[in-house]
């Protein structure tokens, strides 16, 4: 490809609405371009990365025996209705109706016409197991797009789906498809982690995701040091015992008049009392029904958990006003001691003593509060999120740790779930109807596009993994007005097409800082200069993307030196 011809609008400033690095290197470099609110265009050096990144999956998909097809985007409600997903999924569904008033979903994911078709034609054990899938957009009505392909309303999706006979081929099929993902992110040379991980709206009793470690990644992990444990910090347990009051005489419970004190950290101020030796309290709404949930005062509630333990479909926590009404005071003055709705405590709450909380009245807070004397939950649940220095749920030895991951590849054992919903049966060995045993494995292609980005820059731009590279050598000749440059440099690109290798270029009558400068920010990995002083030695600088080092190198053995970077 010759620069002159390409089409990659480069920017020198950042986005004003680029949040993180990926958006702003990616707009800057001509890969993408913003065509309304979480949706994108792919300009040619985008869609090529694209393209690399879908050729590694299905190769790995089609090795590890699945068979590709391609599904409709728009569905039916009818489908959604019978697995019981139209009304629970949420707003994150686009829905649509057509000229006959009937009722369609664009795409978020194909579980419901995957099972549908598989139950049509698949009627016996003898025709299981299968494994499909396809690479395909989806759609999903995120409330705020962000952080560029990260978060998206349309995004590219890979998602596979596997048909068993029993849980021990499910096993089998989530095990080939746990070794595909691995081999997937070691061949695009991405730094990952694997983490247990919770199923979601997309349901099942088991899941993994596939995170691509990066300073901005919208998950937190934990992992520990001791042990081979890691998990998204929304599935981590948190053990009971990790952080126990010490024994101490239990006081009267006492009273206290606390104007304007509205927060955890007001009360540690104003009356020196540490944060862990309070108790927040906080109002949810759960399928209609309003739940009180408490937790040390330095801890973070874990919404997953507490939708799992409350089993609900739909949870938000309460307004203002909503509070005021139901509980006769403000949020910030709220407590278990009295509240008349259904209370769960953090598993940490019955080892704290003489602790303080709201009192459910405003302007006012109780102090020496001990679980039992005062007051009895509804429950006590895990319902906060681990943090680093936690005891590891698993080993019991060893610590958690944490880091941020982008979420790219998640994979799930559904079971029964959509086969006994949608009527997806085969017969068995002895004439038996069996609901077939159902599996399904995402990864984003477009956000493993973004995450790659992420895990790899610096100052100057995107440094791309050759793997996946739009091109992997850029050749720039310093002055294209110099013949002699010109022509070695036409040599040499002539010479690498003639071998397979990608190459760029630049030929464009443009200043040597200009092409360097774009080169670096669109990241090419392998960067040939050619310029007078190396000439007159019949020599040729090299440059890998990801070195500081130049090294000049004779210009017969150039292309081989090529080849050699890209096999190593």
């Amino acid at each position: 490809m010759r620069a002159s011809e390409l089409f990659c609008p480069t920017l020198r400033e950042v986005p004003s609405e680029a949040e993180v690095v990926s958006h702003q290197l990616l707009v800057r470099a001509g890969f993408i371009r913003k065509t309304t609110a979480g949706v994108y265009t792919y300009l040619p050096l985008g869609f090529r990365v694209i393209k690399k990144i879908e050729e590694i999956v299905r190769e790995e998909m089609n090795r590890a025996g699945a068979q590709e097809l391609l599904m409709p985007i728009i569905q039916p409600a009818e489908l959604w209705q019978k697995s019981g997903r139209w009304d629970i999924y949420g707003d994150e569904m686009f829905r649509l109706t057509d000229r006959h008033d009937r009722y369609f979903a664009l795409g978020p994911t194909h579980e419901e016409i995957i099972t549908a078709i598989v139950d049509g034609d698949v009627h016996s054990y003898r025709d299981l197991p299968l494994l499909l899938y396809q690479i395909q957009n989806k759609y999903r009505d995120e409330i705020r797009p962000r952080f560029g392909l990260m978060r998206g309303r349309e995004f590219i999706m890979k998602d596979l789906y596997s048909f068993d006979t029993d849980e021990e081929g499910l096993e089998i099929s989530y095990k080939k498809m746990y070794e595909a993902y691995t081999r997937i992110y070691d061949r695009l040379n991405l730094k990952y982690r694997v983490v247990e991980a919770d199923p979601g709206a997309i349901g099942g009793n088991e899941s993994h995701e596939f995170m691509v470690l990066a300073n901005n990644g919208e998950s937190q992990i934990v992992y520990c040091d001791n042990c081979d444990y890691s998990a998204n910090v929304e599935k981590a347990p948190c053990m009971a015992e990790e952080m126990q009051e010490t024994d101490e005489e239990i006081h009267d419970l006492e009273k206290i008049h606390t104007p304007g004190q509205k927060t955890i950290q007001d009360i540690a101020e104003r009356f020196a009392i540490p944060r862990r030796r309070q108790v927040k309290t906080l109002i949810y709404w759960a399928d209609g029904e309003l739940v009180a949930v408490c937790l040390r005062g330095d801890r973070e509630l874990n919404e997953i958990k507490l939708k799992n333990i409350l089993k609900c479909n739909q949870l938000f926590m309460a307004d203002e006003q909503l509070v005021k009404q139901s509980c006769g005071a403000g949020v910030g003055s709220l407590g278990p001691v009295g509240m008349d709705l259904k209370v769960y405590v953090d598993l940490e709450v019955p080892a704290m003593k003489n602790f303080t909380c709201g009192a459910n009245e405003d302007d006012y807070h109780f102090m020496n509060v001990n679980m039992g004397r005062d007051f009895v939950p509804e429950g006590v649940v895990d319902i906060r999120n681990a943090v680093e220095g936690d005891q590891c749920p698993v080993c019991r030895q060893g610590c958690l740790k944490t880091a941020r991951g982008i979420e790219v590849g998640h994979i799930f054992k559904l079971g029964t779930k959509y086969s006994q919903a949608m009527g997806a049966t085969f017969l068995d060995k002895n004439g038996q109807e069996k609901p077939m045993v159902m599996g399904c494995y995402g990864i984003g292609i477009s956000r493993t596009m973004a995450a790659a980005v992420e895990q790899n820059n610096d100052e100057n731009g995107i440094i791309w993994p050759l793997s996946i590279a739009p091109y992997q050598v850029i050749i720039i000749p310093v002055n294209n007005r110099k013949t002699e440059q010109m022509d070695t440099a036409e040599f040499i690109y002539k010479e690498l097409r003639k071998r397979g290798i990608e190459t760029i270029i630049d030929d464009r009558d443009e200043r040597a800082g200009v092409k360097f400068k774009d080169a670096d920010l669109i990241g090419i990995p392998i960067k040939i200069t050619v310029g007078p002083k190396s000439l007159q030695a019949n020599q040729v600088e090299v440059k890998k993307r990801w070195e500081d080092k130049v090294e000049m190198l004779d210009i017969s053995t150039i292309t081989e030196k090529v080849i050699d970077i890209i096999n190593s």
